[in-house]
């Protein structure tokens, strides 16, 4: 049983305080969804719990089965277990998806994956995002479409098998079929007992995918957490009686445009 435990978190940001004490655990099994307004700290917490260099903790601690990831580098973190997919993947021209993908598993693991059943492992992951096989050559997330770059990274998350997966607005940029492609290979992950803290901005994945708890994120820090029944109330209601007029919704937001 794993656990992720983040303590009275406090970030800057060019010295602008962006996260004002964030306390949240999230255990093997569990699905957390992050909600919130834009500009609520959503990311900056995805971020600063990765490394990104642009975030300084200034209080608090993120504690990965009792290990503070704080004082680990970036690649430290990815080997204990940690697991980012980013709301924007950044093109790695010249190296292939297939390259990547085993020089990551290699790294994680310790031992780079024996060739053949590794080839099996990622062909059956593909198949579940619905990937073609011609996908493994091409370079990563170079000229790939917004489905593209999200089913690489569930890609990523099935074979890298992280204690704790941390997915940034995962469902943004996709049409409604590669939403439930996407979410379904997370559950799949899910299934494996890993825990998962799930940003986002909308309702609609979470149609696809069950969340245990939700938490409401709003100016740096969480207001109010519930069951999957907070996620309804936000999306009849929107944020507004935390003082932001946004809907939580795609179908709201297209209505009120």
């Amino acid at each position: 049983m794993s656990k992720l435990e983040i303590r009275g978190l406090h970030v800057n940001v060019e010295q602008t305080e962006i996260l004002k004490g964030v306390d949240l655990t999230v255990s093997s099994g569990e699905t957390h969804a992050i909600m919130g307004p834009n500009g609520s700290g959503k990311s900056t917490l995805a971020y600063s719990i990765a490394g990104h260099p642009k975030y300084t903790i200034t209080a608090g601690q993120v504690l990965l089965d009792g290990e503070n990831v704080l004082e680990m580098a970036v690649d430290q973190r990815a080997r204990a277990g940690l697991f980012l997919a980013m709301q924007y993947p950044v093109e790695v021209p010249g190296v292939s998806v297939s390259n990547f993908l085993r020089t990551a598993a290699t790294a994680v693991r310790g031992e780079a994956p024996k060739l053949r059943t590794w080839v099996k492992e990622v062909n059956a992951a593909m198949s579940v995002l619905e990937m073609d096989k011609s996908f493994a050559e091409r370079n990563v997330n170079e000229g790939f479409s917004g489905g593209e770059k999200k089913r690489h990274e569930i890609l990523q998350m099935a074979l890298l098998q992280p204690k704790i997966a941390i997915l940034d607005e995962t469902d943004s940029g996709l049409d409604v079929d590669a939403l439930r492609v996407v979410s379904e290979g997370v559950n799949r992950v899910r299934e494996t007992g890993v825990g998962t803290l799930l940003i986002t901005h909308y309702t609609r994945i979470l149609r696809y995918i069950k969340p245990d708890f939700v938490h409401v994120f709003f100016d740096g820090r969480i207001v109010e957490s519930g069951g999957a029944e907070l996620a309804n109330e936000l999306e009849a209601n929107g944020y507004a009686r935390y003082g932001v007029n946004e809907p939580a919704d795609t179908e709201a937001v297209a209505a009120g445009a």
